[in-house]
């Protein structure tokens, strides 16, 4: 059974490392707005169309970061003195493997998931 969640505030998203992001939630306007996202189209011709899922799923997970994340707790510089939320710090929280994988196993992947049944 498919369980709606017809909130549409903001909610605080548990990254682990002491890190919390306040984020919209997913939608499929996010998602279209994301995937028309310049650094999406500039990888994609790039390449070819021969970037790897891997590459693919970092650029889109910075884009659809840079579209939801309102406000964010637990980012500092290397002095511990708390960050500005930023786009240039969500990409830069984002190649950190960790907080990465978890931004998509706790948000990105519930989308992912229902558009892959919804194929199947």
């Amino acid at each position: 059974m498919l369980r709606l969640n017809l909130s549409t505030e903001p909610r605080w998203l548990d990254l682990g490392h002491g890190v919390r992001l306040l984020v919209e939630p997913l939608t499929t306007a996010i998602m279209l707005a994301a995937r028309s996202d310049p650094t999406i189209i500039a990888a994609a011709a790039d390449s070819g169309g021969s970037a790897s899922n891997d590459d693919l799923a970092r650029i889109v997970a910075k884009a659809v970061a840079r579209i939801v994340v309102r406000d964010w707790e637990g980012v500092g510089d290397e002095d511990g003195k708390l960050l500005p939320l930023t786009p240039e710090g969500i990409d830069a929280l984002l190649e950190l493997w960790p907080i990465f994988e978890a931004f998509q196993t706790k948000y990105i992947a519930g989308a992912l998931i229902l558009d892959a049944e919804k194929n199947a």
